[in-house]
């Protein structure tokens, strides 16, 4: 049975209005919240950047069903990951059980600011795979001595641990990261529906499959607006034109200017062609068709812009569920 997400857009909104959203997206039925973990906005339009984890925490305590996710922490520079294991840990404990840690290789634009420099792909995959060998680590209980070739631990516990532990969900951008990657982690996480990364990861040995235990998680971005497609198409480029660049381009821009340079010369029909814009629902079923298509398990929905969320949840959310739901497959 396909998932169907929400997404707490921390670059869009504050925390305390994430909070309320999180709180009614369970309410109207949605299967997991994804929080992003961001240190900037994509574009200054978008004018927010609360602290995820401190917004996960309280969202913790305002939902009871819904399952939680970073989409996605990068556990190698702003934070140490023995850091991001002791907090996953805690959040874990608040959620019942309900969280999985989403991991990423990070993005210059919120890396950038300890002020160490941004390192080529390879090398942020390998700290990747580093920092999440210590994180399982510390989630075992015992005491942690870890010297490695990106990262030192000295002496380090976790006190507070969760029954089960946190699951581990890994991003990867292409078949030879997820046969690094993957094998240190339980689920798959991909922005593109490429049902390649599925099979990349069903051919691992010592994985469970995805749809057999394991979980590939994608996202969509949509510009729901009652008020029709120009409305729609307008919030989108104002707001989301960073997104057609790609993550080969997305990850490497350090600053929010930079983002606008980038995008200065996408058009609004080049954003409407790839967000579904306006008020159809079936527009935002066949944007979401090609995930489930690729064997992908969850489908984390962003609605762009924070002056619609109260509308979309209250109006959209529920019937748009109904339709994804009969759309997709049930086993």
């Amino acid at each position: 049975m396909t998932r169907f997400g929400y997404t707490l857009m921390t670059e869009q909104s504050g925390p305390k209005d994430l909070v309320r959203y999180a709180s009614a997206a369970e309410d109207v039925g949605f299967d997991l919240l994804v929080s992003s973990d961001h240190y900037f906005p994509w574009l200054s339009a978008q004018g927010h950047s609360p602290y995820a984890w401190t917004v996960l925490g309280a969202v913790a305590q305002v939902t009871h069903r819904v399952e939680l996710m970073t989409y996605v922490t990068c556990p190698t520079m702003r934070y140490h990951p023995a850091v991001v294991a002791q907090k996953a840990a805690t959040l874990q404990i608040l959620a019942d059980g309900r969280f999985t840690l989403g991991l990423g290789a990070g993005e210059n634009l919120n890396e950038h600011v300890i002020g160490e420099g941004w390192p080529n792909v390879d090398t942020r995959q390998a700290m990747l795979g580093e920092a999440i060998r210590i994180i399982r680590e510390l989630h075992s209980g015992e005491l942690v001595t870890f010297r490695g070739d990106y990262f030192d631990v000295d002496s380090a516990r976790i006190w507070d641990l969760p029954e089960g532990g946190v699951p581990i969900g890994v991003a990867a951008g292409g078949a030879k990261a997820v046969e690094e990657l993957g094998p240190l982690a339980d689920h798959l996480i991909a922005t593109d529906p490429d049902p390649e990364l599925v099979g990349a990861w069903n051919s691992l040995k010592g994985r469970q499959r995805i749809g057999g235990g394991a979980r590939a998680i994608g996202q969509i971005p949509v510009s729901w607006d009652p008020d029709g497609i120009d409305a729609a198409v307008e919030r989108a480029h104002d707001q989301f034109r960073w997104f057609g660049g790609g993550w080969a381009v997305n990850a490497d821009l350090p600053t929010t200017a930079g983002f606008a340079a980038a995008s200065q010369f996408v058009r609004p029909e080049d954003v409407a062609s790839s967000i579904p814009c306006g008020p159809d629902l079936d527009a935002v079923v066949e944007a979401a068709r090609p995930f489930w298509e690729a064997g992908f398990t969850d489908i984390a929905l962003v609605q762009v812009g924070d002056e619609l969320q109260d509308r979309f949840l209250a109006e959209a959310a529920e019937p748009l569920l109904a339709r994804l739901r009969e759309a997709a497959p049930t086993g």
